[in-house]
């Protein structure tokens, strides 16, 4: 897996934040979650997109409507309800294994 690198890092990233893993890489009829964590009570899905370098656009221009209308309708089948809070966030990985940069966005939806 290409992106492994970036998944691990974000992960270790949201870990020292105070987020618990609940699952990596779930599949669900409308895609794949990269990460799905909680903290604080509320489940937190999360979209992790890296670019090495600006060749094919940056990590926020891979993020699109379409990805983020999917996340949310996963969280609906990956919680089986409605009513529980969840919140969409997406890591950013600028650069290399040796050399980045992440930026960590709050989806407002």
């Amino acid at each position: 897996m290409k992106g492994g690198w970036a998944e691990d890092l974000a992960l270790a990233y949201l870990l020292e934040r105070g987020y618990r893993l609940l699952g990596r890489n779930r599949r669900t009829p409308f895609g794949e979650v990269d990460l799905f964590l909680e903290k604080d009570g509320v489940y937190v899905l999360v979209e992790v997109k890296q670019r090495s370098s600006g060749a094919y656009g940056t990590p926020l221009e891979a993020l699109t409507l379409r990805k983020v209308r999917r996340l949310l309708q996963s969280a609906r089948y990956l919680l089986g309800r409605d009513d529980l809070p969840v919140r969409l966030e997406a890591i950013l990985v600028h650069g290399t294994p040796r050399a980045h940069r992440i930026e960590h966005l709050v989806l407002e939806v």
